[in-house]
């Protein structure tokens, strides 16, 4: 692999897909190496050839996050760090401890009050009322709604919409901090009895917050949308690009997940969205989760991430590299110019077979196998020159294993 000397030294934390498609985006753009922590001496950034990755269990504890970062700032005190989280723990420890590092290190995210508002879902819907922004019909579970370890007759006979519906935390960072046996990303209820086991399991397990019950938008994933946006110093967004998905994830810790995403346009969507983000003078990426509801024609916001998504590498396969926006602004100190996608692009982190087989509009099937035969597609995994025997050996044993996950757990 080819490196070259620049000012500046991307610092990623978290160990996923995220991470090493971060790290893609800054070697593509400027040949320079990225150094991640993670947990785990795992995933695809473990054994890369453009990362080097120190695995610490404890890197996610916020007293060793901020001697981490800023032992590694200190060690390279002649370089810019432009540190950045792949997960939501990381980015909330990152607008933490902005204030507290050496001077030398750019952190590119809002302040914690602000981030931690909108990872509360009802603070986030509230944002959506004002703005003009659908979203599905919802109502709140509180912990005061469980009476002696049981969840309230009287709450499970209020709710206005009929089963299967939704249940997710609203605050989704503390609710990882309560492990239990069952858990799962979100809960598609199918009925009262499995309400009251997972409300129990749930607080039982010591979760303190609210959980988010909302009304099943119908139709299967090639309804869903992601919508990635990036906004500057003066909190004016500058980038936005709009993914149809068109499969996802459906293991339980991986439900969401996207797996396949090709970019398209909505211009009155995101026309909305930018007034949202630039009336809270939001800095950095932010990350909309959405799906388009047949029944009455609208496309329905279900949360903000406050960061790049897990898929990010949909936008810099769409030709616009997520790392020139930060290195543009914080390193060469450059105006940006408004951008979106100037062509479709495919993204996908299945097997060409899996997104084939499982995805059924006539339409969206039509697209996948033109991008697929123009060679229009990207897989962010697998990088050319970046395949040594052991990371390869695992990345395309988790690849292959998908095969066996969709038919287990796609319905």
């Amino acid at each position: 692999m080819e490196f070259k000397n620049q000012p500046f030294i991307p610092v990623v934390f978290g160990g996923d897909i995220n991470t090493y498609s971060v790290a893609r985006a800054f070697y593509e753009a400027y040949k320079v190496r990225t150094y991640t922590f993670g947990k785990f001496p795992s995933g695809p950034s473990y054994k890369s050839k453009i990362i080097t990755y120190t695995a610490n269990p404890d890197i996610d504890q916020k007293e060793t996050f901020l001697k981490t970062l800023t032992e590694f700032a200190n060690q390279h005190k002649k370089k810019k760090i432009l540190a950045m989280g792949c997960g939501d723990s990381y980015v909330a420890l990152l607008s933490q401890v902005k204030r507290e590092l050496p001077e030398n290190v750019i952190a590119p995210y809002i302040d914690f009050d602000l981030m931690d508002s909108l990872q509360q879902k009802e603070r986030f819907y509230q944002l959506c009322e004002k703005h003009g922004l659908d979203y599905p019909d919802t109502v709140i579970m509180k912990q005061e709604h469980m009476v002696d370890g049981e969840l309230s007759a009287d709450f499970v006979e209020s709710l206005p919409f009929k089963y299967p519906i939704i249940l997710k935390p609203s605050n989704p960072i503390v609710y990882w901090e309560h492990p239990f046996d069952t858990q799962e990303k979100v809960y598609t209820i199918k009925g009262k009895d499995q309400l009251r086991a997972v409300a129990k399991d749930i607080y039982g397990a010591g979760y303190p917050d609210d959980l988010i019950l909302q009304d099943m938008i119908p139709g299967n994933d090639e309804y869903m949308r992601v919508l990635t946006c990036y906004s500057n110093k003066k909190g004016h967004v500058k980038m936005m690009c709009l993914g149809h998905v068109l499969l996802e994830e459906h293991t339980p810790h991986g439900k969401g997940n996207h797996a396949v995403i090709i970019t398209e346009k909505n211009n009155e969507l995101m026309e909305k969205v930018k007034k949202l983000l630039e009336d809270l003078s939001y800095v950095g990426f932010s990350n909309f989760d959405i799906k388009y509801d047949r029944r009455d024609g609208k496309y329905k916001f279900f949360e903000i991430n406050t960061r790049q998504g897990r898929s990010n590498f949909y936008v810099t396969g769409s030709g616009i590299n997520i790392a020139k926006l930060l290195v543009e602004e914080y390193i060469n100190d450059n105006p940006l110019e408004f951008t979106t996608p100037k062509r479709e692009n495919l993204w996908l982190v299945v097997p060409k077979g899996v997104a084939k087989k499982y995805i059924y509009e006539e339409e969206n099937v039509a697209k996948l196998n033109k991008l697929l035969k123009e060679k229009r597609y990207v897989n962010p995994i697998f990088m050319k020159g970046d395949n040594g025997f052991y990371r390869f050996a695992h990345m395309m044993k988790n690849h292959l294993s998908h095969y066996k996950k969709f038919k287990t757990y796609y319905s």
